[in-house]
């Protein structure tokens, strides 16, 4: 079994339970914040469905640089935001099926301008930045709908709001 395959596996798994929580995302509180300092429901959204589509830059790049010119997405409503994940899904399976062992070993960078901040296998990069970040946005996620009384779709297991 290549190293990609069990990633692959995952990646089927949680993007099927992540777009079941996207799919929830209420349409009349896109622009809410549980806190100042918060994204907004709809960029918090739309960062989960970006995720996925960095898996051909991890893959087909050696190094990301940061740009300061950056400005984050935000999806308009819940049916671009669907669209934008499910392409990206796509795009990152696309991307990692067929990929030799020896590309996943071989070192990725994460840069600022000239400096360094993460330099990890390929491998680690896509289990990391992209599998864990996904997934830790979704918990995200789902306190945010939990403070807007949006019934949780099961995760791991049965919610208080599917019953067991």
């Amino acid at each position: 079994m290549s190293l990609i395959e069990p990633i692959l596996m995952e990646l089927s798994q949680e993007a099927e339970t992540t777009r079941k929580m996207l799919e929830r995302v209420p349409p009349e509180h896109l622009g809410w914040k549980p806190h100042e300092k918060s994204m907004s429901l709809a960029r918090l959204a739309t960062h989960i469905a970006e995720i996925p589509g960095w898996a051909p830059i991890v893959l087909q790049q050696d190094a990301f640089v940061l740009s300061d010119e950056y400005t984050p997405a935000v999806a308009g409503d819940v049916a671009e935001l669907l669209e934008m994940f499910d392409k990206n899904v796509a795009a990152a399976a696309e991307a990692m099926r067929d990929q030799p062992d020896e590309r996943l070993l071989a070192t990725w960078q994460l840069k600022r301008g000239d400096e360094v901040l993460l330099e990890m296998p390929r491998v680690a990069a896509i289990r990391g930045l992209l599998l864990n970040h996904m997934i830790h946005h979704r918990g995200q996620l789902s306190v945010y709908l939990r403070l807007k009384n949006v019934p949780l779709p099961p995760v791991y297991g049965p919610t208080a709001d599917e019953g067991i």
